[in-house]
């Protein structure tokens, strides 16, 4: 579970999307990841709270459902489910490009057409397949990054050879925020976003033998660890190597490797920039199609999509998932300048949003659950309630910033675009159900309790109550 939280953060935004960050912030991006990650670790805490004490297939979108209505959950869980099928292609054809660079005559549809098959057939299997593929991927980046950053150690203590000890780098190329404070705080919001995929935990959890210890073990320490792997190695970065350098924004861990004179550096940056795009396509498949199951639960979904494999597996919500990923992938080469960024660009905010949500779900929640089931309170969010407001202003901030900077402008409003569309399905959705309920038939309420054998296969033994 630890290596699952890990995976779902630590992808090719890290190895490659934060050099971006040093390039608008300098040195100082050190700040922005940290804010950043100080925000996730806020909205974390909400989450896991709710979890241990509601430990339920969806997590987040039936507690959104329960705290805020029907309405934000139905809105909840489909932007949720939209994010990552999105995440799916951008991370396939990711994949694709790599590859590529060793196989220059393959076709770039066929790589990352068969990237994503592999991993759906992984997905298929079992959810413990799903489990020990992503135990690999992330320790594979693990090790990486603790290696980066033991080298990195070496280099600034002047232990490694020809070294440049000290830190002189961080204010010596312009100051340590030669790009102003408003810079650094305008680097909160891409970073924000770099941190998406803790919650993964959480719904991962509802599949082991003991989701409220997983969670609660999981959420206690991975996020510091996520931040410690964050900033520490965008330390090392701006530390060895000047932030102004072209190589940095290009690829910010290759540009330091290679100062430190390491062989090979390009194949070794591939390798693991690799692991962490087949890492986070094997997660957004596992993600996007347990939401969508959690989603038939309430009428929200169709109800084919509750059929569960006899190893416990939703089958038709991963292979739903992977048809947009392939149509995806189709878009990305035949329209790439028109639907394909579109695509990329519309789901941009759209898990700023669901972060939102959880947060403003937990101060319902938590609430109600002081007033009826106190003792389920056993993990509890920091200096309740004052601090669960900060945090939902903070995330209130991170979003406005996000409508207002030229960088992210277009993704805001697209993404808004997005939730209309979800929106406006929830009236269909409401609407076809008030109209399709004549006397004698069996409320769609009722009928997702009918299917509760099938959901008991997908949870852990101390969640099927819930259900």
């Amino acid at each position: 579970m630890n290596l699952i939280a890990l995976g779902g953060v630590i992808g090719a935004g890290l190895f490659v999307g934060s050099g971006v960050v040093i390039e608008n912030a300098g040195p100082a991006a050190i700040v922005s990841f940290l804010i950043a990650g100080v925000i996730t670790l806020l909205i974390m805490r909400m989450l896991a709270e709710m979890a241990v004490a509601r430990p339920v297939v969806g997590s987040f979108y039936v507690y959104a459902r329960e705290a805020l209505g029907n309405r934000a959950g139905f809105s909840v869980g489909w932007m949720y489910w939209y994010f990552f099928v999105i995440v799916v292609a951008v991370e396939a054809i990711a994949g694709g490009r790599i590859l590529q660079l060793y196989l220059p005559s393959a076709p770039l549809w066929i790589l990352s057409l068969g990237l994503l098959v592999i991993l759906t057939c992984t997905n298929l299997v079992s959810a413990r397949s799903f489990g020990e593929f992503e135990y690999w991927f992330s320790s594979i980046k693990v090790i990486a990054i603790v290696l980066f950053l033991g080298l990195g150690a070496l280099w600034i203590t002047g232990l490694w050879p020809d070294s440049t000890p000290g830190v002189a780098n961080l204010v010596s190329n312009g100051g340590f925020a030669p790009l102003g404070w408003g810079a650094v705080l305008a680097a909160v919001v891409p970073c924000v976003a770099f941190f998406t995929g803790a919650e993964i935990v959480t719904i991962a959890a509802a599949e082991s033998a003991e989701p409220k210890k997983a969670v609660a073990r999981a959420m206690r320490s991975i996020v510091v660890r996520i931040i410690t792997f964050y900033v520490g190695s965008i330390f090392v970065v701006v530390a060895v190597v000047p932030w102004s350098t072209e190589a940095v924004g290009v690829s910010p861990y290759a540009a330091a490797l290679s100062a430190l004179h390491i062989p090979g550096v390009a194949t070794i940056m591939n390798i693991v920039i690799l692991t962490a795009v087949l890492s986070c396509l094997n997660s957004a498949l596992y993600t996007s199609s347990r939401m969508l199951f959690a989603l038939t639960r309430n009428g929200d979904a169709p109800r084919m999509f509750t059929h569960l494999s006899r190893g416990g597996v939703p089958r038709r919500a991963i292979l739903a998932g992977t048809v947009i990923g392939y149509a995806s992938v189709v878009a990305a080469f035949v329209s790439p300048d028109l639907v394909f960024s579109f695509l990329v660009n519309s789901y941009g905010a759209v898990a700023l949003f669901v972060y939102l949500m959880i947060a403003l779900s937990q101060v319902a929640l938590r609430k109600r659950l002081e007033a009826q089931d106190p003792s389920a309170l056993s993990l509890k969010m920091w200096l309740f309630p004052w601090l669960s407001y900060a945090t939902i202003g903070l995330m209130g901030a991170v979003i406005a910033a996000m409508a207002v900077l030229p960088t992210t402008r277009s993704q805001f409003w697209l993404s808004v675009m997005t939730l209309v569309f979800i929106l406006i399905g929830y009236e269909f959705r409401r609407r076809s159900r008030a109209g399709a309920e004549p006397q004698g038939t069996v409320p769609a309420a009722e009928e997702a309790s009918a299917t509760k054998p099938e959901a008991e296969q997908l949870v852990g033994v101390s969640a099927r109550e819930q259900l």
